[in-house]
Protein backbone atom coordinates (compact mmCIF):
# COMPACT_ATOMS: atom_id res chain seq x y z
CA UNK A 1 0.00 0.00 0.00
CA UNK A 2 1.20 3.34 -1.29
CA UNK A 3 1.07 6.00 1.60
CA UNK A 4 3.23 8.76 0.61
CA UNK A 5 1.64 11.58 3.20
CA UNK A 6 2.30 9.49 6.08
CA UNK A 7 5.27 7.07 4.96
CA UNK A 8 6.62 4.88 7.96
CA UNK A 9 9.88 4.78 6.31
CA UNK A 10 11.79 7.68 4.51
CA UNK A 11 14.54 6.10 2.61
CA UNK A 12 17.47 9.10 2.14
CA UNK A 13 19.50 8.35 -0.81
CA UNK A 14 22.16 10.83 -1.82
CA UNK A 15 23.31 10.46 -5.50
CA UNK A 16 26.88 12.02 -7.49
CA UNK A 17 27.68 10.55 -10.99
CA UNK A 18 26.53 7.35 -10.49
CA UNK A 19 24.40 7.20 -13.86
CA UNK A 20 25.59 4.08 -14.54
CA UNK A 21 24.29 2.39 -11.15
CA UNK A 22 21.77 4.60 -9.50
CA UNK A 23 18.70 2.67 -11.89
CA UNK A 24 19.02 -0.47 -9.79
CA UNK A 25 19.92 0.75 -6.47
CA UNK A 26 16.39 2.81 -7.15
CA UNK A 27 14.37 -0.57 -8.44
CA UNK A 28 15.80 -2.40 -5.53
CA UNK A 29 13.91 -0.28 -3.27
CA UNK A 30 11.07 0.39 -5.24
CA UNK A 31 11.02 -3.72 -5.88
CA UNK A 32 11.06 -4.19 -1.56
CA UNK A 33 8.12 -6.72 -0.23
CA UNK A 34 7.39 -3.60 2.31
CA UNK A 35 5.64 -0.82 0.50
CA UNK A 36 5.03 1.58 2.88
CA UNK A 37 8.24 4.06 1.98
CA UNK A 38 9.04 7.64 0.51
CA UNK A 39 12.36 7.27 -1.15
CA UNK A 40 14.24 11.02 -0.64
CA UNK A 41 16.81 11.09 -3.74
CA UNK A 42 18.68 14.11 -3.23
CA UNK A 43 21.27 15.17 -6.55
CA UNK A 44 24.56 16.18 -5.07
CA UNK A 45 25.23 18.27 -8.27
CA UNK A 46 25.99 15.36 -10.19
CA UNK A 47 27.93 16.50 -14.31
CA UNK A 48 26.26 13.31 -16.04
CA UNK A 49 22.82 12.16 -16.10
CA UNK A 50 22.03 11.04 -12.88
CA UNK A 51 19.98 13.80 -12.78
CA UNK A 52 17.77 12.83 -15.56
CA UNK A 53 17.62 8.79 -14.85
CA UNK A 54 16.06 10.28 -11.66
CA UNK A 55 13.19 12.51 -13.00
CA UNK A 56 12.26 9.54 -15.09
CA UNK A 57 12.24 6.77 -12.47
CA UNK A 58 10.08 9.66 -10.14
CA UNK A 59 7.87 9.69 -12.88
CA UNK A 60 7.20 5.88 -12.66
CA UNK A 61 6.70 6.13 -8.90
CA UNK A 62 4.99 8.47 -7.14
CA UNK A 63 6.83 7.57 -3.64
CA UNK A 64 10.28 9.08 -5.10
CA UNK A 65 10.84 12.64 -3.75
CA UNK A 66 13.78 14.25 -6.05
CA UNK A 67 15.76 16.93 -4.37
CA UNK A 68 18.41 18.91 -5.53
CA UNK A 69 21.68 20.44 -4.74
CA UNK A 70 22.93 22.98 -6.95
CA UNK A 71 26.57 22.19 -5.77
CA UNK A 72 28.34 19.64 -4.64
CA UNK A 73 27.52 19.35 -0.70
CA UNK A 74 29.08 16.32 -0.13
CA UNK A 75 27.48 13.49 1.95
CA UNK A 76 27.07 14.93 5.54
CA UNK A 77 24.93 18.28 4.12
CA UNK A 78 23.25 16.24 1.74
CA UNK A 79 21.79 13.83 3.74
CA UNK A 80 20.86 16.46 6.67
CA UNK A 81 19.15 17.63 3.56
CA UNK A 82 17.18 14.62 3.00
CA UNK A 83 16.53 13.89 6.63
CA UNK A 84 15.25 17.26 7.10
CA UNK A 85 12.63 16.45 4.39
CA UNK A 86 11.76 13.18 5.44
CA UNK A 87 8.44 12.46 6.76
CA UNK A 88 8.82 9.12 8.01
CA UNK A 89 9.02 7.62 11.39
CA UNK A 90 12.31 5.86 10.05
CA UNK A 91 15.03 6.81 8.27
CA UNK A 92 16.53 4.41 5.85
CA UNK A 93 20.05 5.06 4.36
CA UNK A 94 20.68 4.13 1.24
CA UNK A 95 23.74 4.71 -1.60
CA UNK A 96 23.09 5.40 -5.60
CA UNK A 97 25.17 2.31 -6.29
CA UNK A 98 24.28 -0.49 -3.83
CA UNK A 99 21.53 -3.22 -3.82
CA UNK A 100 19.15 -3.24 -0.74
CA UNK A 101 18.06 -7.18 -0.92
CA UNK A 102 13.88 -7.22 -1.25
CA UNK A 103 13.03 -8.09 2.21
CA UNK A 104 15.64 -5.27 3.89
CA UNK A 105 12.76 -3.20 4.93
CA UNK A 106 10.43 -6.07 6.37
CA UNK A 107 12.71 -7.40 8.55
CA UNK A 108 14.45 -4.25 9.94
CA UNK A 109 10.34 -2.49 10.62
CA UNK A 110 9.76 -5.82 12.09
CA UNK A 111 12.41 -6.03 14.42
CA UNK A 112 12.14 -1.87 15.54
CA UNK A 113 8.69 -2.08 16.44
CA UNK A 114 8.75 -4.97 18.50
CA UNK A 115 12.39 -3.05 20.31
CA UNK A 116 11.34 0.11 21.05
CA UNK A 117 14.78 0.75 23.47
CA UNK A 118 16.55 0.14 19.40
CA UNK A 119 17.49 3.47 17.68
CA UNK A 120 19.17 1.93 14.86
CA UNK A 121 19.42 -1.22 13.34
CA UNK A 122 22.14 -2.67 10.58
CA UNK A 123 22.84 -5.86 9.12
CA UNK A 124 25.20 -7.98 7.36
CA UNK A 125 26.30 -6.63 3.66
CA UNK A 126 27.63 -8.79 0.88
CA UNK A 127 30.29 -7.20 -0.61
CA UNK A 128 30.65 -7.14 -4.31
CA UNK A 129 32.77 -5.39 -6.84
CA UNK A 130 31.89 -2.72 -9.14
CA UNK A 131 30.79 -5.30 -12.08
CA UNK A 132 28.13 -6.45 -9.11
CA UNK A 133 30.56 -9.82 -9.33
CA UNK A 134 30.20 -11.04 -5.34
CA UNK A 135 33.51 -10.71 -3.26
CA UNK A 136 32.74 -11.57 0.53
CA UNK A 137 30.13 -10.82 3.17
CA UNK A 138 31.11 -8.61 6.18
CA UNK A 139 29.44 -9.43 9.31
CA UNK A 140 28.72 -6.99 12.55
CA UNK A 141 28.14 -7.71 16.16
CA UNK A 142 24.31 -8.07 16.36
CA UNK A 143 24.30 -6.89 20.43
CA UNK A 144 24.30 -3.45 21.95
CA UNK A 145 26.72 -4.70 24.92
CA UNK A 146 29.53 -6.03 21.68
CA UNK A 147 29.05 -3.53 19.56
CA UNK A 148 29.68 -0.84 22.44
CA UNK A 149 32.91 -2.76 23.51
CA UNK A 150 34.16 -3.10 20.01
CA UNK A 151 32.81 0.67 18.90
CA UNK A 152 36.25 1.97 19.79
CA UNK A 153 37.89 -0.63 16.93
CA UNK A 154 35.88 -0.42 13.94
CA UNK A 155 32.26 1.41 13.07
CA UNK A 156 29.89 -0.69 14.21
CA UNK A 157 27.43 -0.90 11.14
CA UNK A 158 27.40 -0.94 7.39
CA UNK A 159 25.94 2.79 7.17
CA UNK A 160 24.45 2.30 3.69
CA UNK A 161 21.67 -0.66 5.37
CA UNK A 162 20.79 1.38 8.49
CA UNK A 163 17.73 2.22 9.51
CA UNK A 164 17.11 5.13 12.15
CA UNK A 165 14.30 6.07 14.21
CA UNK A 166 13.82 10.08 13.56
CA UNK A 167 13.01 10.78 17.05
CA UNK A 168 16.69 9.46 17.83
CA UNK A 169 18.31 11.87 15.14
CA UNK A 170 16.63 14.88 16.39
CA UNK A 171 17.49 14.21 20.04
CA UNK A 172 21.40 12.96 19.00
CA UNK A 173 21.25 15.38 16.01
CA UNK A 174 22.07 15.20 12.54
CA UNK A 175 25.24 14.51 10.61
CA UNK A 176 28.40 16.55 11.22
CA UNK A 177 29.94 17.32 7.73
CA UNK A 178 32.90 18.78 10.22
CA UNK A 179 33.73 14.64 9.90
CA UNK A 180 33.47 14.14 6.76
CA UNK A 181 34.46 11.22 5.29
CA UNK A 182 33.82 9.71 8.94
CA UNK A 183 30.22 11.40 9.78
CA UNK A 184 28.29 7.96 9.59
CA UNK A 185 31.04 7.01 12.47
CA UNK A 186 30.96 10.05 14.56
CA UNK A 187 26.73 10.20 14.63
CA UNK A 188 26.87 6.64 15.80
CA UNK A 189 28.41 7.40 19.32
CA UNK A 190 26.33 10.29 19.60
CA UNK A 191 22.96 8.19 18.38
CA UNK A 192 24.33 5.52 21.52
CA UNK A 193 23.63 8.45 24.10
CA UNK A 194 20.09 8.08 23.72
CA UNK A 195 19.49 4.67 22.57
CA UNK A 196 20.47 1.35 21.93
CA UNK A 197 22.31 -0.72 18.87
CA UNK A 198 21.19 -4.01 17.03
CA UNK A 199 22.53 -5.62 13.83
CA UNK A 200 20.51 -8.32 12.25
CA UNK A 201 22.33 -11.55 11.29
CA UNK A 202 20.61 -11.38 8.11
CA UNK A 203 22.12 -10.31 4.84
CA UNK A 204 20.13 -6.85 4.10
CA UNK A 205 22.34 -5.04 1.56
CA UNK A 206 24.67 -5.58 -1.90
CA UNK A 207 27.63 -3.16 -1.34
CA UNK A 208 29.11 -2.06 -4.05
CA UNK A 209 33.49 -1.42 -3.92
CA UNK A 210 35.09 0.00 -7.25
CA UNK A 211 38.69 -1.24 -7.42
CA UNK A 212 41.39 1.52 -6.35
CA UNK A 213 38.73 4.14 -5.94
CA UNK A 214 40.62 4.82 -2.15
CA UNK A 215 43.64 7.36 -3.08
CA UNK A 216 46.27 7.23 -0.64
CA UNK A 217 45.71 10.79 0.53
CA UNK A 218 41.62 9.74 1.16
CA UNK A 219 42.55 6.73 3.16
CA UNK A 220 44.75 8.92 5.62
CA UNK A 221 41.97 11.85 5.80
CA UNK A 222 39.76 8.74 7.10
CA UNK A 223 42.17 7.27 9.31
CA UNK A 224 42.88 10.63 10.84
CA UNK A 225 38.98 11.60 11.05
CA UNK A 226 38.48 8.12 12.44
CA UNK A 227 41.30 8.58 15.52
CA UNK A 228 39.92 12.20 16.00
CA UNK A 229 36.07 10.77 16.55
CA UNK A 230 37.68 7.89 19.22
CA UNK A 231 39.40 10.62 21.10
CA UNK A 232 36.33 12.55 21.38
CA UNK A 233 34.31 9.97 22.82
CA UNK A 234 37.38 8.34 24.90
CA UNK A 235 36.01 10.34 28.34
CA UNK A 236 32.07 10.60 27.55
CA UNK A 237 31.27 9.12 30.37
CA UNK A 238 28.87 6.60 27.67
CA UNK A 239 31.14 4.38 26.26
CA UNK A 240 34.39 2.58 28.49
CA UNK A 241 37.55 2.93 26.51
CA UNK A 242 39.85 0.46 27.94
CA UNK A 243 43.72 0.62 28.01
CA UNK A 244 43.57 -1.71 24.82
CA UNK A 245 41.37 0.64 22.68
CA UNK A 246 43.64 3.59 23.72
CA UNK A 247 46.74 1.90 22.94
CA UNK A 248 45.08 0.83 19.75
CA UNK A 249 44.20 3.83 18.62
CA UNK A 250 47.72 5.69 19.41
CA UNK A 251 48.83 2.82 17.55
CA UNK A 252 46.74 3.45 14.19
CA UNK A 253 47.40 7.03 14.77
CA UNK A 254 51.38 6.22 14.27
CA UNK A 255 50.71 3.95 11.40
CA UNK A 256 49.42 7.23 9.33
CA UNK A 257 51.44 9.88 10.70
CA UNK A 258 54.83 6.78 9.85
CA UNK A 259 53.53 5.09 6.28
CA UNK A 260 54.84 2.03 6.05
CA UNK A 261 51.98 0.10 4.30
CA UNK A 262 51.16 1.13 1.06
CA UNK A 263 46.92 2.04 1.38
CA UNK A 264 45.54 -1.29 -0.33
CA UNK A 265 47.98 -3.74 1.66
CA UNK A 266 46.32 -1.87 4.50
CA UNK A 267 42.95 -2.01 3.22
CA UNK A 268 43.67 -5.63 3.05
CA UNK A 269 45.23 -6.09 6.95
CA UNK A 270 41.92 -4.34 8.25
CA UNK A 271 39.53 -6.40 6.40
CA UNK A 272 41.31 -9.44 7.71
CA UNK A 273 41.79 -8.40 10.91
CA UNK A 274 38.00 -7.53 11.58
CA UNK A 275 37.01 -10.49 9.58
CA UNK A 276 38.71 -12.42 12.52
CA UNK A 277 36.90 -10.84 15.13
CA UNK A 278 33.60 -10.75 14.00
CA UNK A 279 33.98 -13.95 11.98
CA UNK A 280 33.15 -13.09 8.62
CA UNK A 281 34.07 -15.15 5.77
CA UNK A 282 34.68 -15.21 2.30
CA UNK A 283 32.06 -16.01 0.22
CA UNK A 284 32.97 -18.67 -2.16
CA UNK A 285 31.82 -18.22 -5.97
Amino acid sequence: MKNTANPLISVVMPAYNVERYIAVAIRSILNQTFKDFELVIIDDGSTDSTPQIISKCKEIDQRIVALQNDKNLKLGRTLNKGIKAAKGKYIARMDADDISLPDRFGKQVKFMEENPEVGILGGTMVVMGKDGRVISERRYYTRDAEIRKNIFKFSPFCHPAVIIRKTVLEKSGLYDPCYNPVEDYELYFRIGFHAKFANLEDSLLRYRIAAGSMTTRGLREMELKTVDVRKKFFDSGVYKATTTDKIYNLAHLISILVPIIPPKQKIRLFTKVRSCIVKSEPIKV
